[in-house]
């Protein structure tokens, strides 16, 4: 049960939220919850979908950013975002298994990747405040400024869903996924 209401419908969101959320039906075929209960603030919806589709445009690939929002979502603990990442990254990015699952542990079979991932476990972990030598390994693995720029606004925009959906007790609408390792 969420903490606070998740509108049953596009027609029964805060009316500012309505066409936010008709966009991304389009976009995606429905209205997962995710952004459902952010649309309980259309101004939290707008800067969450703003910020995402400039994202989209930028230089990083897809597989690369659902590596970081499944490293992300693991060490937040988001059940929710390991759920939609964990299909996103199956049926959109194409990763497979054991790579979703090296993912999950902040590593990947890809070297370029993995200097990604360490840098946004590095993010993650250290609330921002990075070493010189965090950011001189990832420019050395090969990304540019803008990527790394890129990189720390991912892990900004995933640390919010997992917030979000943490803080508000978001029903997972995905296949289930759990943070919890045995």
């Amino acid at each position: 049960m969420t903490r606070i209401a998740l509108p049953a419908s596009i027609e029964t969101a805060p009316a500012a939220a309505q066409p936010l959320l008709e966009d991304v039906k389009k976009l995606l075929g429905s209205v997962p919850n995710l952004f459902r209960i952010t649309a309980n603030s259309a101004a939290a919806l707008e800067g969450y979908l703003g910020l995402n589709g400039a994202l989209a445009k930028g230089s990083l690939d897809a597989r690369t950013r659902e590596r970081i929002a499944l490293a992300v979502a693991q060490i937040n603990g988001c059940d929710y975002c390991l759920a939609a990442h964990t299909y996103l990254g199956t049926h959109v990015a194409k990763l497979d298994e054991a790579e979703i699952a090296a993912n999950r542990a902040g590593q990947s079979q890809d070297e370029k990747a993995q200097a990604a991932l360490r840098f946004a476990v590095a993010l993650v972990n250290d609330r921002g405040r990075v070493s010189d030598a965090d950011v001189s390994a990832v420019k050395a693995a090969g990304y540019s400024e803008a990527e790394i720029v890129e990189i720390v606004a991912h892990v900004a925009l995933n640390t919010l869903t997992n917030y979000l959906n943490s803080a508000l007790d978001t029903p997972i609408d995905f296949p289930a996924v759990s943070a919890k390792v045995a």
